[in-house]
């Protein structure tokens, strides 16, 4: 069932997402060759916290099968859910970090894909496509159009640079829990699915690979790998829709 947020809720939503989006920016800064994953999540939780929210990713999901860590990193042919660890970043990978936050019993996300140091010209195009797919599909959020309309214009922008869209993972609703109704998938035709309504607060993420759009899960159950080995971005943001728009909940992740 789709949650309709009041204009009260999606103003304390917007406030987690500030977080959300400080967070990222905060850990985008300092990724740089040498430095492990797992200094990564500290420096993200203790920010958080120190912010007054909380991490909403870490313990989250069915007993016996939690994810461990209070973001997710990952890097070059892991498209989502990286666990932090030991691994050590080096130049010219690419890191995909996923941020959710709870302030206050509201709830926050997005992600952005970080080159580090000099990447290759694909790595470079790959990161820039799939932001400019994120923000394609941003425009077609808006009351009236269709879930359809959303998945269209992000798998059009993939599919027209030759980067194909994973299709297992999606975006979701968010904002009173970490995932809700509904799922916005990354392909399909306009006109079709949901249709969208004031006070929806979604978040859109799409996902592109630099080859095949099949995916793999990891031998951690949480990573999710390209099946190909190829590279991997990823970029979200959480919107809230209005009668007149839209607006980008997280938008301060980029000046």
């Amino acid at each position: 069932m789709v949650i309709i947020k009041t204009r009260q809720e999606i103003e304390k939503i917007k406030e987690s997402c500030h977080l959300t989006a400080s967070a990222l920016k905060y850990i985008a800064e300092k990724i740089k060759p040498g430095i492990k994953t797992i200094q990564l999540d500290q420096m993200a939780e203790l920010f958080i916290k120190k912010n007054g929210g909380k991490p909403s990713f870490k313990n989250y999901g069915p007993k016996g099968y939690e994810f461990p860590a209070s973001i997710c990193v990952s890097i070059n042919d892991e498209i989502v859910h990286g666990i932090p660890g030991d691994r050590i970043l080096k130049e010219g990978d690419i890191v995909s970090i996923d941020i959710g936050t709870n302030l206050d019993g509201y709830f926050g996300d997005a992600a952005a894909t970080i080159g580090v140091g000099e990447i290759s010209t694909v790595a470079q195009k790959l990161i820039r496509t799939t932001k400019e797919s994120l923000l394609a599909g941003i425009q077609q959020a808006v009351a009236g159009n269709y879930i359809g309309d959303i998945s269209n214009a992000i798998q059009s922008i993939a599919e027209n640079n030759n980067f194909s869209v994973v299709r297992e993972y999606v975006g979701h609703g968010v904002g009173l829990k970490v995932h809700e109704d509904p799922q916005i998938p990354n392909y399909g035709k306009p006109k079709t699915g949901l249709k969208l309504e004031k006070g929806m607060v979604i978040a859109i993420e799409p996902m592109l690979n630099q080859g095949d759009y099949r995916t793999i899960c990891g031998n951690d159950g949480w990573t999710v790998k390209t099946a190909d080995g190829s590279l991997s971005a990823h970029f979200e943001h959480t919107i809230a829709i209005y009668d007149d728009g839209n607006e980008i909940l997280t938008n301060q992740i980029w000046e």
